[in-house]
Parts: structure tokens; sequence; C-alpha cells
């Protein structure tokens, strides 16, 4: 079984529940998935020892969180070239955050990204089923890659 870490930061909780179902996909999908605050995450060697890596953030001010900023210059070090990657994030009009994870990790990492694209849900939709739906899919579809 290969295993996923999806990290992410929420500040309301909405990014968080896109984890988790993001999780339920990866699981569904038959691989082993591990749910990681950004903020827990102190050095590069915690990303070590997985097979793919999901990251998330919520859009704020057209933005991706400064934690995150933090994190994406941690993860940097960690050497992920070639690892199957995907972004998520939730937002409220705008939504840059997600895009802006994605091509960080596709073209600065040189990660081996999802060919959905990032998987970027309004709050809005992240309180019906689609919302659930769309990130278990994803979640289902990067285990594909694996």
């Amino acid at each position: 079984m290969k295993k996923v870490l999806i990290a992410y930061v929420s500040r309301t909780g909405v990014t968080e529940k896109m984890a988790n179902y993001l999780a339920e996909g990866v699981r569904m999908g038959g691989q082993e998935a591990e749910l990681m605050k950004t903020s827990s995450i102190k050095n590069e060697k915690a990303l070590s020892g997985f097979d793919a890596y999901i990251f998330g953030c919520p859009t704020y001010h057209k933005d991706i969180t400064s934690g995150m900023k933090q994190f994406l210059f941690l993860a940097e070090k960690a050497n992920l070239i070639g690892k199957v990657a995907g972004a998520f994030g939730s937002h409220t009009h705008s939504g840059e955050s997600a895009p802006m994870i994605f091509d960080t990790m596709q073209h600065v990492f040189k990660m081996d990204t999802v060919d959905l694209g990032p998987l970027n849900l309004t709050e809005a939709m992240m309180e019906s089923d689609e919302g659930a739906k769309a990130c278990q899919q994803y979640g289902k579809v990067l285990t594909e890659k694996l």
C-alpha cells in the first residue's frame, strides 16, 4: 500500500473538511492517507516516506496564507522531484491558492501532478454532497497515478 500525505492550512475548517474528504478518496483508491496541518511539520524530514502529496490552503486576499508560504519553502528542501502531487483549496470568491500551490509543485518542485489540475472549490460547494464527492474523486484519481 502506498502512502499519501495530505498537508493543509485551514483557518475556518472548510479546507480541513476538504482534506478529510480527499483522504476518504485516497482510501477508496486502496491507498493509505495521512493528514497533517502544515504548522505541525517542523522540518523536511517529516515529508519523507510518502509516495504522493496533496497540499491545500484557502485563498485569503487573493493569495495563499503566510503559513503555506513557509511550508512550501520547507517542502522545497525535501527533494520531491517526480513524486505524485495534487493541490486543493477553498475560497469564497477568487480562488488563487490551489492553482498557486499546484504551479509550485509542478514547476518548482518538478513533481508529477494529477491531470485534473488543482481542486478549487467554493466554501458554499463544500456544504453540499457535490463538494464531498469532488474531493473524494480527486483523491481517487491521485491514487491512479501510483
